[in-house]
């Protein structure tokens, strides 16, 4: 079912303000960063600086990159804005009803790291190939967590609409609170991990791989791809507040309930990022091949809340 004209611009409206906010976001980690190391730092708006002095810059193709690696900045950014508008983060209903669905938004965030992972291959070079093989392969790790979690919460709500979803988890319609608990605990890990924030920026790395899949990229394209990481950031912290955290979120298209949503999420969000920026700062980065060991965990704990949901604990 087609969203109407006044979802459509929500959709629009809400793709467009978590695009903006992303760069802030992201500068609000390297702000903490800073202060937990006692030292000045960046300043808050410093990525987006960074981001118009590479828009001002020129793009320097590698001789052997083929077409995925030059189009790959703009089918990331494209695939992550189709998805913001899919996901409640401002209401307990989805914007875009399109893209709204459960299968649906994993399959967009599948085609997004498939693309960066294949255009690190297509560039040539051997240190952004082997940074694409671990993003490649962290994602094959944490996704069946993701997935394991996020289902558990589809049969809850009796559906894969991310909006019925968040509404069942709202106003109390499980009849598995502790399922639903668990499998936010769960999501939560994996989201955690799809950050790419220390113990787990194994795909960056960039002290021994030189930033990994975004070796070779420069300029504008460059810009694009920061700009997109960040977005990505944003949007998986707000499809976890927007399906486990829905609590404020509005539940009609009024102006007065979509800006008290709005807040409800920035504050959310604002907060969930300051405690992973204390996390990720107080900890090391954990050695490649222990990752299996913690995703393996993450796949307990759901696998978990699946059993709690067939006792309907």
């Amino acid at each position: 079912m087609f969203p109407d004209l006044a979802h459509f611009a929500l959709a629009i409206l809400q793709a467009i303000l978590v695009l903006l906010a992303a760069p802030l976001v992201s500068g609000m980690s390297r702000v903490i960063r800073a202060k937990m190391h006692t030292r000045q730092g960046p300043g808050l708006l410093q990525d987006y600086r960074d981001l118009v002095k590479l828009m001002q810059r020129q793009d320097v193709w590698p001789p052997d990159a083929g077409w995925v690696f030059r189009a790959m900045p703009v089918i990331l950014m494209a695939t992550l804005l189709v998805i913001a508008t899919g996901i409640p983060m401002f209401t307990r209903f989805s914007p875009n009803s399109v893209c709204g669905d459960l299968i649906t938004t994993i399959y967009l965030f599948a085609l997004a790291r498939f693309f960066l992972g294949l255009s690190g291959i297509d560039s040539g070079s051997s240190y952004a190939g082997i940074g694409s093989s671990r993003e490649l392969t962290v994602g094959v790790l944490v996704e069946p967590t993701m997935l394991l979690s996020l289902f558990v919460a589809a049969l809850l709500a009796g559906s894969t609409d991310l909006g019925t979803i968040s509404s069942a988890i709202a106003a109390g319609r499980c009849h598995s609170i502790m399922a639903a608990v668990i499998a936010g605990v769960a999501f939560a890990f994996a989201i955690y991990v799809e950050l790419g924030v220390l113990p787990y920026d194994m795909a960056e790395a960039e002290q021994e791989l030189q930033e990994g899949p975004l070796t070779e990229y420069s300029g504008r394209s460059l810009a694009i791809l920061k700009w997109s990481l960040a977005l990505k950031q944003t949007i998986v912290v707000g499809w976890f507040i927007g399906l486990f955290l829905p609590f404020g979120a509005a539940v009609s298209l009024s102006p007065a309930a979509l800006v008290l949503g709005f807040l409800a999420f920035a504050a959310k969000l604002l907060v969930i990022f300051a405690v992973v920026g204390v996390v990720s700062n107080s900890v090391a980065r954990t050695r490649f091949r222990f990752m299996p060991r913690h995703s393996w965990a993450g796949v307990g704990v759901a696998s978990l809340a699946f059993v709690f949901y067939l006792v309907g604990l």
